[in-house]
């Protein structure tokens, strides 16, 4: 154990911080679906895998990085949208465990079918941004570039949902779902766009993750729970939430890793959500949105 308060431990709150970003990202996409379509995509995870494979066989066959990351996002984009068609929408009034079965059917689909589509190597871009130092401290370029795009990518849809005829109309359904139909909003309309918009976040989150971790099927196992503890943990639905959910588990993690082990700050990150939900079954913010 090694936790003095010295210029490592002030690292490991600082990389948890960046870290936070990519997190408040991921579940940004996943609590608007359920705070607007009242489901949980389970599989929201392997959503971005799909991403990280498109991007990376796009960069591979020639197409600049940028335009590799606008193909990732787009194609998520509408895999969300196509999810929603196909899968959600059918089982919209069912029960929720049905849902939840569902998109959790999917989840597996969609790892065994990139398990034989891509096999189970391990792939990456091969581009290394490298490390700044200040004070003895290293930090990534790829993870602050990471962090600095997902609060631009935030700040955008804050601006999007409050400030645009559709934004509105989707905080209103979110609101209430069985008056907005009667003041003229359509419905469906409404959730195919919130689908399409989340999943263009997943697609984003992948563009940001590939300069950072390997691609393989099962990388939505690393990510998933994870995605889903942050936000249950700040309270399904609530977008603030999520991202105050995103940068307490994130210290968590990097400040447990700092001082005994990496798998210890996972599961002290995880033993802090169990002992929360058992006091505040709702979330840290409930249903504030």
């Amino acid at each position: 154990m090694d936790c003095q308060l010295d210029i490592f431990f002030l690292e490991a709150v600082l990389n948890g911080l960046l870290l936070a970003g990519l997190l408040a990202l991921l579940a940004l996409g996943l609590n608007l679906i359920f705070g607007v379509i009242d489901v949980v995509w389970i599989c929201y995870a392997e959503l971005v895998m799909i991403g990280m494979y498109g991007i990376y066989y796009a960069h591979k066959g020639g197409v600049p990085l940028l335009l590799a990351a606008l193909f990732g996002i787009l194609l998520v984009a509408l895999a969300g949208a196509v999810l929603h068609q196909v899968v959600i929408r059918p089982v919209l009034d069912s029960a929720p465990i049905n849902q939840l079965l569902v998109t959790g059917g999917v989840l597996f689909f969609l790892q065994a079918a990139a398990t034989m589509a891509f096999g189970v190597d391990f792939r990456n871009l091969g581009i290394r941004f490298g490390s700044i130092t200040l004070a003895d401290m290293s930090f990534s370029y790829s993870r602050i570039i990471t962090f600095g795009v997902a609060l631009a990518a935030m700040l955008v849809l804050w601006l999007f949902l409050s400030r645009t005829y559709v934004g509105i109309a989707i905080r209103a359904i979110a609101q209430d779902r069985q008056i907005m139909p009667l003041m003229g909003v359509d419905q469906r309309r409404i959730y195919l766009i919130t689908s399409a918009i989340g999943g263009g976040l997943a697609g984003l989150a992948a563009a940001l993750m590939v300069l950072q971790y390997d691609i393989y099927p099962q990388i939505g196992l690393q990510f998933g729970p994870l995605i889903f503890m942050i936000c249950v943990l700040g309270g399904l639905g609530s977008l603030i939430g999520g991202f105050v959910a995103a940068f307490i588990i994130s210290e968590f993690i990097a400040i447990g890793g700092s001082c005994f082990a990496t798998e210890w700050g996972y599961a002290i990150a995880f033993l802090f959500f169990m002992v929360v939900i058992f006091i505040r079954p709702q979330g840290l913010f409930g249903g504030r949105s």
